[in-house]
């Protein structure tokens, strides 16, 4: 086999009765094309990336009373979890109106 070459990532590849059917209408020609395909792929690419963007992390600093912070990092070593961690669920619970905001 010469050096340049590349197997076939598909070869052997076993599809299931849905994908059957659609290769099969592919091969009949029952697909067109899209009239604007590169200007719709280009949007759902930055709608992706965009989407990816919204899940990752974003290191915050805050203030937040000594006590308090010991008491947050003892709940959460009963837990056994790191205290970070604790806190990015409370607040992602508040955020997603899992839990209330109660001031007394």
């Amino acid at each position: 086999m010469p050096k340049n070459s590349r197997s076939d990532p598909f070869d052997g590849l076993i599809l299931d009765d849905e994908e059957n059917q659609i290769e099969a209408a592919l091969e009949r020609g029952e697909y067109e094309e899209t009239p604007h395909f590169e200007d719709t792929k280009k949007m759902l690419e930055a709608a992706a990336r965009q989407h990816r963007q919204l899940h990752l992390s974003k290191p915050v600093t805050l203030r937040i009373n000594q006590l308090d912070l010991i008491k947050i990092k003892a709940k959460a070593n009963r837990n056994n979890i790191p205290y970070q961690t604790l806190l990015g669920v409370v607040l992602h619970d508040f955020a997603e109106d899992k839990r209330e905001l109660s001031l007394k």
